[in-house]
């Protein structure tokens, strides 16, 4: 079977237009370090997400009752990937992948039922923005033929502010900002490939590890310092994961590829150190000292897997196209107000032009649509009677997005 490289390099183009639940953006793809040769490229992805909602109408979440809807609460946002690969001989190959793995941005609207906005002293609605980047340096070496085994250490930085407003976060919590400094840590991956050039044939599995942080951050209520304790710093943890990587030629035009993907958000949580102290005082309070332990600021309860299957077929010795399906199962339900995405399902399209052999512009576009959800504040899951319906404040239906990606790729 003799399928030429137009196709053969098409399965880096679609999955750069993924996005899933809770904060996963990127999938962390390896596969431009399979390319053929020296290698690189440049990636961007824009995404225009619109998620909704309902609260409940309930005295304690809303002020004015003829208005539970709570606008259009995610914003337009970007990221970007760069790759470089190098093969430095026969059996050794070095890369650089730069990508944006886990982010959010979500700002709720100023709305009368003040339930997650504030209309009399900030003027400000709930909002949230983390960005993270990566570096991953590899290396990969190939004891035989066909089989490659590579791996390295992984560069990452994190920052992030997250602003809490409205009733849904009683009084004692509306106002609350933290800002998480920039901090930078290390993790690491590795992995194995297998490919036969003769039928398009690649497969790879790459693990990367979690990595952890011990990062300052700035908590204040209404811009005054929260001091209940001395410590500003708090436990965080970016998630490990897992991708399967597949594509085999099925026609000598035509392409199959799949990628798995499993990230481990059962363990991920977020607990600054004063909003840890004045939840514990809450909790003693409202539970005449039964329960004192306090609560979260947000966590998932769920790992998250996804699958993406698609199909690449050759129009001309220039153009390729491609088009993909994917679903996501989310982070459970119900999610958190700071994240109201649960499970979705997608559908992508693709095209790959060659103006030359070792160069090539791709673009694609994937349509996202997310199941139904119930919102809940980080008491869902205390060990309290009555807890889960309390903390239970807004329901999101019918919600979509949709993303835009354009590469570029070059072989030297």
């Amino acid at each position: 079977m003799k399928i030429i490289y137009l196709i053969i390099g098409g399965i880096c183009i679609l999955p750069i237009t993924q996005i899933n639940a809770a904060m996963d953006q990127s999938g962390q793809s390896i596969l431009p370090f399979l390319e053929k040769g020296n290698y690189t490229e440049f990636g961007l992805v824009v995404v225009d997400p619109s998620i909704s909602g309902k609260v409940r109408d309930r005295e304690d979440l809303v002020s004015d009752s003829d208005n539970l809807y709570l606008g259009d609460v995610a914003n337009t946002f970007h990221f970007y990937n760069f790759a470089l690969k190098l093969q430095l001989n026969d059996k050794i190959n070095f890369g650089i992948l730069y990508d944006q793995p886990f982010g959010a941005n979500l700002t709720y609207p100023l709305k009368s039922n003040n339930s997650f906005s504030d209309n009399e002293i900030s003027k400000q609605g709930t909002s949230v923005k983390v960005k993270t980047q990566n570096l991953s340096f590899l290396v990969g070496f190939s004891p035989f033929k066909n089989f490659q085994l590579y791996g390295g250490p992984v560069y990452q930085e994190v920052k992030a502010n997250i602003s809490l407003r409205g009733k849904a976060h009683t009084d004692a919590f509306n106002g609350y900002n933290a800002n998480f400094k920039r901090d930078s840590e290390i993790g690491w991956l590795t992995g194995l490939s297998y490919e036969v050039p003769e039928i398009a044939l690649k497969a790879a599995l790459t693990y990367r590890s979690k990595i952890k942080y011990d990062i300052e951050v700035n908590e204040n209520i209404f811009e005054i310092p929260m001091s209940l304790l001395s410590q500003n710093k708090a436990e965080l943890e970016t998630p490990q994961s897992i991708n399967l990587d597949f594509q085999t030629g099925i026609t000598n035009s035509t392409l199959l590829y799949s990628n798995l993907r499993w990230v481990n958000w059962k363990k991920f949580e977020t607990r600054p150190p004063q909003f840890g102290a004045l939840s514990e005082i809450l909790t003693t309070v409202v539970t005449d000292g039964v329960y004192t332990k306090g609560f979260k600021l947000d966590s998932y309860q769920k790992d998250q897997y996804s699958a993406t299957f698609g199909l690449g077929y050759q129009v001309n010795e220039k153009l390729g196209i491609f088009s993909e399906i994917s679903i996501d199962s989310g982070t459970g339900n119900p999610t958190s107000s700071l994240g109201p995405i649960n499970d979705s399902k997608a559908i992508g399209l693709g095209f790959k032009y060659n103006p030359a052999s070792n160069y090539f512009i791709a673009g694609g576009l994937k349509y996202f649509w997310f199941g139904n959800t119930t919102t809940q504040d980080g008491t869902y899951y205390l060990p309290i009677e009555g807890a889960k319906s309390f903390a239970e404040q807004a329901d999101f239906d019918g919600n979509r997005a949709i993303s835009y990606a354009l590469k570029i790729g070059y072989q030297f």
